[in-house]
């Protein structure tokens, strides 16, 4: 049975109004996810970003109905294949997609399935009874019988990342109960404020965009100093860069300013600034020496309080 028109204008008057609303999307993937778990992941935003579920030709249509007044929405329509849906948020988008990517399920692992990483199967004793040793022996999994059980006797990597999962292989991780698989919303698309991307784009931390930016500016300033061509960030370089010419300029000569007094004193008469230095050097070391006194005196006031007023042999 089809959706009815007006669900349809319903569908469509609601998604104009989240993309007035809301400047950032994520595109999300949804395969696997049972109707529970989507509850639970609408509940867990609640509050920070809304989900909305359509089908990919009602979502083309209503995009290309908008189109004519926001055509910067024109760059979702690549992505509007497969099972996908929306999540609208105006909220910061590292906080949101960690909690869109947390909300995933454990499930066991199904025959001719792709495996999202390396499945392993930990040594230890299993409890099964030895009739079951023929499992083991398929997979290449090293066991023993111990106390009447079955026992894994090291870590064996049963199926490779990327791969799909046999029936042998779905077989055994049923029966130890390992459940590999987790599965939850995937982040296909940002879209933010005209500009789609990765969400790998969120993993860079501030502290990297600002190294970057100060290595950047840096550049610059280099490139703009070696050209001679003034800049922002070269700007403060050249003032300093031309006074320190301009001090050499007046030691070498008779020239003389404010800056380069001190510096002329300096040259004229070096012995008088080295006494001058010689009692705060001296100080600076009478203090670095009277605290290993001071430390030395606490311990023997502290041993002589140990003694309590008596000798070895009172």
């Amino acid at each position: 049975m089809g959706i009815s028109r007006a669900t349809k204008e319903a569908w469509f008057s609601r998604l104009n109004e989240l993309l007035d609303k809301y400047p950032s999307i994520f595109i999300v993937n949804v395969d696997n996810v049972a109707s529970q778990q989507m509850h639970q992941i609408r509940q867990s935003l609640r509050g920070k970003a809304v989900v909305l579920m359509g089908k990919n030709t009602m979502v083309r249509r209503a995009l290309r109905m908008v189109l004519a007044e926001r055509p910067e929405f024109e760059k979702l329509m690549p992505h509007v294949k497969g099972n996908i849906g929306f999540v609208f948020t105006s909220g910061d988008l590292k906080d949101v997609r960690g909690q869109i990517l947390d909300n995933r399920v454990a499930a066991p692992a199904r025959a001719g399935a792709y495996a999202p990483e390396d499945i392993y199967v930990k040594a230890g004793n299993t409890g099964m009874e030895p009739g079951k040793t023929s499992f083991f022996q398929a997979l290449g999994v090293p066991t023993k019988i111990a106390r009447g059980t079955i026992e894994i006797v090291g870590d064996v990597k049963v199926v490779n990342a990327g791969s799909r999962v046999g029936t042998s292989e779905a077989t055994l991780l049923n029966m130890l109960n390992i459940s590999p698989f987790t599965y939850g919303m995937t982040v296909v698309q940002i879209y933010d404020q005209g500009q789609c991307f990765e969400s790998d784009v969120l993993d860079v931390s501030e502290e990297t965009l600002v190294d970057r930016f100060v290595l950047g500016i840096k550049q610059v300033a280099c490139i703009s100093l070696a050209l001679n061509y003034p800049t922002i960030a070269s700007v403060m370089h050249s003032l300093v860069n031309g006074y320190k010419n301009l001090i050499a300029v007046s030691l070498a000569t008779d020239f003389e300013f404010e800056g380069s007094k001190k510096a002329k004193e300096y040259l004229a008469n070096p012995e008088a600034f080295a006494a001058a230095a010689a009692p705060a050097a001296a100080a600076a070391g009478g203090e670095a020496a009277a605290a290993p006194a001071a430390e030395e005196k606490a311990e023997e006031a502290e041993e002589s309080d140990d003694d309590m007023g008596f000798g070895l042999f009172d």
